[in-house]
C-alpha cells in the first residue's frame, strides 16, 4: 500500500488542487485533500503535480530486429523516465507482426522485458509491403491497439479500402503514415527555405496531403476509426479539420518536434534534425500547433524513434530518418506551450493522456478513485538542460539536446508500482 501525501492535481478550471492518493493492489482505492493511514507507505509529493499516467500511441521500440539500436526493456526504461506509463508499439520489426505467430513472439517479449504497459500494433500488410493484408479477423483478438505499416504508406486505395473495411468489422483503427511514394522524388528534407538554401532534394507537403484526403473518403466510405500519424502540414490540418466536420471518424496526432521546430531551425546539415515526415515551414508549424490547441489534432505521439550514432554519422542525404523523444517530450511542451501561455496545463495533460486514452478506448488516463494506478508525479518546477548522454534509451538522436528545460517528470507509477524514481524522490 502506497501513500502519496501533498500532491496537486489539475482540476476542470485548470486550478492546481491539494490531492493526497491511497493506492491499493494496483488501484487508486482513495483520493482527498488529506488522507492518512499508518499502514501505507508514505511518499511526501511536496506539492509536486500529480497526472494521470502519460500515453504515447506512437514508438518504435526496435526489438526484434534491431536491438542495436533499442530494446524493449531500454526503450520503456526511457518511456518510464519520460513519464509514459502506456505506449503502442509500432510494427516495423523483424519479424514484423503480421502474422499471429510473429505477435505472439512479441507479446512473449513485452511481458518478460516492459518496464511499462506496451500496446503493440499488428501489421496492415504482409511484411509491410503494401499489398496482401494481415488475417485481420484473427489478429484483433490479440492484445493489439490497431493496424498500423508505419513508415510507409499504403500506396494502393483499393488495398486501404479493404484493410479498413476488415478493421471497422471488428472495431479496430487503422493508424496511417501518410506518404505518396510517387511524390517523393528522392526527398530527404522538406522541400523549403533550407533544402532551397543548401542545395538538398525536398519532400513535398503534398506527398502527405495527397495521401490523408484519399484516406479521409476512404474513412468516410467504410466508417472506420482512421488515425492519422505525425501531421506535419497545413493542409493536412485542414483535411483533419474538414474530415471532423463532415463527422468521418477521423483523429490525428502531432509530434513535439513539429510543434517546436520548423526547417530553418536545422543547424549545419545535423542529421539530428532529419526525420519523417521533415520538420516543415513555420507556417506549417504554427497551423500545427493551432490544430492541437482547436483540437483538431488530437493527441502528442512523440514517434521516438532511435537510432545508433553510427547510422545518424552517414551525412544528412544517407542517414536515417528519426529521432528519440521519450524522455524529453513533458518538458519540451510544458516550457515551450504551457509557461509561455499558449496552452493551459490541463491542455497539455489531455493532449498527452485522456485523450489517447479515450479516443484509442483504452482503461487508463484517468485520476480518479476505481482506476488503475498509472500515475506520473511531475516537478513543474524544476529546470534542467537536456542532456542525451544520460538518456535511459540508446538511442541519443535529439535536436534538442542543451535545451534548458522545465516541468521534468520524477516519478512514474504502473499499476500501483514506482517503475521510475528521480533521486529527489523519498
Amino acid at each position: 500500500m502506497i501513500l502519496l501525501k501533498n500532491g496537486r492535481k489539475v482540476n476542470e478550471n485548470n486550478e492546481l488542487i491539494n490531492i493526497d492518493l491511497l493506492i491499493q493492489d494496483g488501484i487508486i482505492v482513495e483520493m482527498s485533500e488529506c488522507i492518512e493511514n499508518s499502514e501505507a507507505y508514505v511518499y511526501d509529493l511536496a506539492g509536486k503535480l500529480v497526472s494521470p499516467g502519460l500515453i504515447d500511441v506512437h514508438v518504435h521500440l526496435r526489438e526484434p530486429g534491431y536491438e542495436r539500436k533499442e530494446t524493449i526493456e531500454t526503450g520503456t526504461k526511457a518511456a518510464a523516465r519520460g513519464g509514459y506509463t502506456t505506449i503502442a508499439a509500432m510494427a516495423n520489426t523483424i519479424p514484423v507482426p503480421d502474422s499471429i505467430e510473429h505477435v505472439s513472439y512479441i507479446e512473449a517479449l513485452l511481458e518478460k522485458n516492459a518496464q511499462v504497459r506496451v500496446f503493440p500494433y499488428a501489421a496492415i500488410t504482409i511484411g509491410e509491403r503494401g499489398e496482401e493484408i494481415v488475417d485481420v479477423e484473427a489478429l484483433s483478438k490479440r492484445g493489439i491497439l490497431g493496424f498500423s505499416d508505419d513508415g510507409r504508406g499504403i500506396q494502393e486505395a483499393g488495398v486501404m479500402y479493404q484493410a479498413m473495411k476488415r478493421a471497422k468489422a471488428v472495431n479496430k483503427p487503422i493508424v496511417a503514415h501518410c506518404e505518396d511514394d510517387s511524390l517523393l522524388f528522392g526527398g530527404y528534407l522538406h522541400e523549403g527555405e533550407y533544402a532551397k538554401a543548401n542545395g538538398h532534394r525536398g519532400i513535398l507537403s503534398v506527398s502527405e496531403s495527397a495521401q490523408i484526403a484519399r484516406d479521409i473518403m476512404l474513412a468516410q466510405a467504410t466508417g472506420v476509426h482512421y488515425h492519422i500519424c505525425h501531421i506535419s502540414t497545413k493542409e493536412s490540418v485542414e483535411l483533419v479539420r474538414f474530415a471532423k466536420e463532415q463527422g468521418i471518424h477521423v483523429t490525428a496526432e502531432v509530434s513535439p518536434h513539429h510543434l517546436i521546430l520548423c526547417d530553418m531551425d536545422i543547424v549545419d546539415d545535423d542529421t539530428n534534425f532529419k526525420m519523417n515526415p521533415p520538420l516543415r515551414s513555420d507556417a506549417d508549424r504554427m497551423a500545427c500547433v493551432e490544430g492541437l490547441l482547436d483540437g483538431t489534432i488530437d493527441v502528442i505521439a512523440t514517434d521516438h524513434a532511435p537510432h545508433h550514432e553510427d547510422e545518424k554519422a552517414w551525412g544528412i542525404e544517407t542517414a536515417p530518418f528519426g529521432i528519440v523523444g521519450l524522455e524529453t517530450a513533458f518538458p519540451l511542451m510544458y516550457t515551450t506551450f504551457v509557461k509561455t501561455g499558449q496552452m493551459t496545463l490541463k491542455q497539455l495533460i489531455d493532449c498527452m493522456s485522456t485523450k489517447a486514452a479515450t479516443i484509442f478506448d483504452l482503461p487508463y488516463g484517468k485520476l480518479e478513485m476505481g482506476a488503475a494506478a498509472d500515475l506520473t508525479i511531475i516537478d513543474l518546477d524544476k529546470e534542467m538542460e537536456i542532456d542525451s548522454s544520460k538518456f535511459l534509451s540508446k538511442g541519443k538522436n535529439t535536436p534538442f539536446n542543451g535545451y534548458h528545460v522545465a516541468g521534468w517528470p520524477v516519478m512514474t507509477v504502473v499499476g500501483g508500482k514506482i517503475v521510475y524514481k528521480d533521486e529527489q524522490m523519498n
